[in-house]
């Protein structure tokens, strides 16, 4: 497959009369995007704001984040979602508007929704609060089903990225970027004498609001499989779960997959790219086992020779990232471990619940039980209401005057375990 992905770059974000681009300022017309949210009846209100990099805002509770994108040529954005599920998507043509987002806030969902802040100590730590970003603010009907409410909250952001994608579909991209992996055995004879190199992708499967979804199947539903990876940067997998904000591998993050990113970085340098195993993450062990063999299997009947293996979330699907790696190095294949840790605030409990001797490379993102000071802010889109509630949280820790203290796990993405972030470890 080979992916053009043309990108315009957007510095600001203003309310207008009509939709468009220009001058690398998104213009937006509030009533259209609003109406067009309101088309689902299970919502009963929408507000949108917009928060700018540096500005005293603070955004919460935080669903996802979408950058918003348009197929040009070779299917339709969000297939299976919002899109056509045929053809599929990783090829033809596709623009993106670089620099912005659309993020869905509102009512809780789950408790692990999380905090962006666009300036002070907090947002060193999100990379949302570099981009300038379109808050839509959503309100659901009284007694709504969790699970129906965020449905609704997930097609609101994924309908307003793909509306406002539409006005780069004719823009001439301030970068064309192109990305080509070939079927298994032409990609391998491309570079005979490099590393054979595949990414496994875990995928948050558990339920309880720990979803993803596949081409618009969630993903408890699928077995491993192998996918090329343009395919994921062009909008097959997308969010719809709940689980620790700094942990939250949002939509945005799937079509900006850093791991994806880098390995087509050193494709034909250092290595040879040779694609996605996908794989989800299971709570019953009789399905760990099952997985994690079929997972092994790929990387062996695809002739790998080393893999990198991501995660998202993290104590119980420590224990399939951790049999996924124990298989696949014994097909020998040499594994690269990719994840955060949770110590605890004195840093001296197991980083990870799981652990087996296989795992002798990791990349660490960081911990998360690191407490941070959260300044007041003069302007709030969403509600501090349930801070205390929220993973990262405790009760008693905001104080009268808005300002809170909590673990750093309360920050969407600030120690995703694919990368994405700006903390590391280091051992000794």
């Amino acid at each position: 497959m080979k992916l053009e992905l043309g990108k315009i770059k957007i510095d600001d974000i203003q309310f207008s009369e009509k939709t468009y681009v220009e001058n690398h300022v998104l213009y937006v017309n509030k009533e259209e995007v609003e109406k067009l949210v309101l088309e689902d009846d299970k919502l009963v209100s929408c507000k949108l704001d917009i928060a700018k990099p540096g500005e005293s805002t603070r955004i919460t509770p935080v669903k996802d984040v979408i950058e918003p994108r348009v197929k040009v040529s070779g299917g339709e954005i969000f297939p299976g979602v919002t899109g056509k599920v045929s053809p599929a998507v990783g090829e033809g043509r596709t623009h993106a508007l670089e620099g912005c987002c659309v993020v869905t806030v509102g009512r809780i969902v789950g408790f692990q929704e999380g905090v962006i802040d666009m300036s002070g100590v907090a947002a060193d730590y999100c990379p949302f609060s570099k981009t300038v970003n379109l808050c839509v603010v959503i309100e659901p009907q009284e007694g709504l089903e969790t699970h129906v409410y965020e449905r609704a909250g997930r097609l609101a952001g994924l309908k307003v990225a793909a509306y406002l994608g539409e006005t780069a579909r004719n823009l001439e991209p301030d970068v064309l970027e192109v990305y080509e992996t070939k079927p298994l055995f032409e990609q391998a004879a491309m570079y005979p004498d490099l590393p054979k190199v595949g990414y496994i992708h875990m995928l948050q499967s558990q339920g309880l609001l720990h979803d993803t979804y596949y081409y618009g199947v969630d993903a408890k539903q699928i077995v491993p499989t192998f996918m090329y990876p343009t395919e994921i940067m062009d909008g097959a997998i997308i969010s719809g779960n709940c689980v620790a904000p700094c942990d939250k591998v949002t939509t945005f993050h799937h079509l900006h997959n850093p791991v994806i990113e880098d390995c087509y970085k050193h494709h034909g340098k250092d290595i040879n790219f040779m694609g996605v195993i996908l794989t989800n993450e299971n709570v019953f062990l009789a399905d760990k086992e099952r997985h994690s063999d079929m997972v092994a299997k790929l990387a062996e009947y695809m002739g790998l020779d080393g893999v990198l293996i991501t995660e998202e979330g993290y104590g119980n699907p420590d224990t399939d990232l951790m049999m996924n790696c124990k298989k696949v190095e014994r097909k020998g294949v040499k594994v690269v471990l990719i994840t955060d840790e949770f110590p605890g605030k004195d840093g001296k409990s197991q980083s990870l619940a799981d652990v087996c001797e296989e795992a002798t490379a990791l990349a660490s993102c960081g911990q998360g039980n690191m407490t941070l000071q959260f300044p007041v802010m003069k302007k709030i889109i969403g509600t501090m209401d349930y801070i205390e509630d929220q993973i990262g949280g405790w009760a008693g820790c905001v104080n009268p005057d808005g300002s809170f203290e909590a673990e750093i796990q309360i920050i969407i993405a600030s120690t995703i375990a694919n990368g994405y972030n700006c903390l590391a470890a280091r051992g000794y």
